[in-house]
């Protein structure tokens, strides 16, 4: 099939890799560079290096809007358009103009977490599964007809980076198996329960910051969620600490944020219930480190607090 690919970050990526091996990809749709690291240099997309790796057109416009835009699109005369955290809006013109329509792969079991940050807001929430949808596009928000669907169980050691990953892997073989029903004229698509949906709001910095009043496990889920980004952190005498890995220890003798006990093995601080023993942490200018790393530059005792 002729299939113009629209995505951004690396889960688009390896769906495009797939749909590069099996169909002919007229055109590959993806966010303008940004300014990324230190030096904030104008950095290619991890779609667009994958696409001029494989001598692919790429379109880089700044909206779908203009005629200009959509002209362009509907010239490629395309059989579908798929689309993977691509980030802009297609306006309905776009949406109509392949002989199929666009599909979206969505990284999660829809109707539950529509929006942009699926994949963390299911651990958050401590769910015990998510998966990949692919869906029919429409003008709402990930509102469209589910084509096919497939779970993935989410491990109690999952952080968004290892959930993401699994995911991938998933809605690129399940965006090729969509294509192929397609052609076959095989697809039932199935209409959302709009009443079961829920709604994965974008990450803030800001949710990072922990709250050590909250539940052990509440803290514990949100370090594997905002795991690589934005990570959580912890003001400890003055200095705001990453804590990029923990692990929940049942018991509680202190106040919030008070550290109950130190040893090889981690930092063990009391939450508004239970305790959250910190394994790695990063210091601001260092690296992420394993406890009894970090603690020979930073020492940290029984009866200090981390404050929030």
């Amino acid at each position: 099939m002729k299939i113009i690919f629209a995505g951004t970050p690396q889960f688009a990526a390896s769906a495009l890799a797939a749909l590069h091996r099996e169909h002919q990809v007229v055109a590959v749709l993806t966010q303008p560079d940004r300014p990324a690291g230190r030096g904030m240099q104008l950095a290619a997309s991890a779609v667009k290096q994958l696409a001029l790796q494989y001598r692919l057109p790429v379109l880089q416009p700044a909206t779908l809007k203009t005629a200009e835009v959509q002209g362009e699109i509907a010239a490629l005369d395309a059989d579908a358009m798929v689309v993977a955290a691509y980030g802009l809006i297609l306006p309905k013109a776009v949406l109509q103009t392949p002989r199929y329509g666009c599909l979206n792969i969505h990284a999660s079991l829809l109707p539950r977490w529509r929006g942009a940050a699926p994949i963390q807001r299911a651990i958050q929430a401590g769910d015990a599964e998510t998966g990949i949808t692919i869906m029919q596009m429409d003008e709402g928000l990930d509102t469209g007809d589910m084509l096919l669907r497939h779970g993935c169980p989410i491990a109690e050691s999952d952080t968004a980076q290892t959930l993401h990953d699994k995911l991938a892997e998933i809605g690129a073989a399940s965006i090729l198996e969509v294509l192929r029903l397609l052609q076959e004229h095989r697809l039932i698509p199935v209409k959302q329960d709009d009443a079961a949906a829920t709604y994965a709001a974008k990450l803030l910095k800001s949710e990072a910051r922990i709250d050590w009043r909250q539940d052990a496990r509440q803290i514990e889920r949100a370090v594997r969620a905002f795991n690589p980004f934005p990570v959580c952190h912890a003001n400890f005498n003055g200095a705001a600490i990453k804590i990029w890995q923990t692990g929940l220890y049942k018991d509680k003798h202190g106040k919030p944020g008070e550290v109950i006990a130190v040893d090889q093995r981690g930092i063990t601080v009391a939450c508004g219930s239970d305790a959250l023993r910190l394994e790695v942490l990063q210091r601001p200018g260092g690296k992420a480190q394993p406890v009894a790393q970090f603690l020979q530059a930073t020492p940290i005792n029984a009866g200090d607090s981390f404050s929030w």
